[in-house]
């Protein structure tokens, strides 16, 4: 247990001075309205980083007791804490929520642009951003799902052209690489599965066997392929969610399949990158998502 003590000691020393000279450069303000308005926003913010932090501790607490690593007074010990208060902070909420996030979620959903209908007697149909009304039910699932394990959902629209903000903890991104040249350029380092498009329409291919996935709905079929990954930053300071069906259908298949699978897949992976595809059909009638699965292995990056 000596690695409860010894863990990320150069990042501990680095965030100790940071610490530092955010709050000598606070206390240097002459204006008082700034000081105060900055030393706000400040402590909102380390208050969300410590939400993230107790999440964390919570759960490794939660799996520690839980795989037998330790006895709660044996865990007491360790932490410095009673025995009362590890139960109180494990049988918080359950460990598969860091698979989704520590904090609030903000998930984004692309916008497109759609023919809208004719008004005023005009002759030519109004364009105008959309977001597909699979996605908005996508998202209202997976909002369902976080708050179910105790986590906030917010959602955010992302701008035509794709430009979302990835740098930034807690995200997750549902949004097709045709309509976001950045998610593009990330998807490209997947050395495993990857979006294609030829004359027969957009597809998955998984690059270790070769083998093509195309969409049932390609064929008048009722189900379709998604892609779902954690994929790194470009600010190379840790990771996000991102899925993207073929068509917008599928990536309902993800969350589908995830409400059933989210207590396995934490334990198999915790927070770590991988690519996977996820196979969905849906009811003819009502658009629902009936059956999903993993049809490719969990990837993961050479090292990772």
């Amino acid at each position: 247990m000596d690695q409860l003590n010894d863990a990320l000691p150069a990042e501990r020393e680095q965030l100790d001075a940071a610490f530092d000279v955010v709050l000598a450069r606070l206390k240097e303000l002459a204006d008082p309205l700034e000081r105060a308005r900055s030393a706000h926003s400040l402590i909102g913010r380390v208050q969300d980083y410590g939400n993230e932090f107790q999440a964390v501790r919570n759960e490794a607490m939660n799996e520690s007791l839980r795989v037998g690593q330790l006895n709660a007074t044996q865990l007491a010990a360790e932490l410095g804490i009673s025995k009362g208060r590890v139960s109180q902070l494990a049988k918080g909420a359950p460990p598969e929520r860091l698979f989704l996030g520590s904090g609030r979620l903000t998930v984004a959903l692309a916008e497109k642009l759609e023919d809208g209908k004719l008004k005023d007697g005009r002759s030519k149909p109004v364009q105008g951003p959309v977001i597909a009304t699979e996605d908005v039910q996508t998202y209202e699932r997976l909002r369902d799902l976080a708050e179910e394990v105790g986590l906030e959902v917010a959602f955010e629209r992302i701008p035509l052209g794709g430009n979302v903000r990835l740098n930034r903890n807690n995200l997750i991104v549902i949004c097709g690489p045709r309509l976001s040249p950045l998610i593009e350029q990330i998807l490209e380092s997947d050395p495993h599965l990857r979006f294609g498009k030829d004359d027969n329409g957009w597809h998955l291919v998984d690059r270790n066997t070769g083998h093509v996935y195309r969409s049932p709905m390609d064929h008048g079929g009722n189900g379709d392929v998604a892609y779902f990954g954690r994929l790194p930053r470009p600010d190379g300071q840790g990771t996000f969610l991102y899925v993207a069906g073929i068509h917008a259908r599928g990536s309902g298949g993800v969350v589908h399949w995830l409400t059933r699978e989210l207590a396995n897949i934490h334990r198999e992976l915790k927070a770590k990158r991988f690519s996977t595809l996820i196979s969905s059909e849906f009811h003819p009638d009502t658009l629902e998502i009936v059956s999903s699965e993993r049809i490719t292995p969990f990837y993961r990056p050479e090292g990772a």
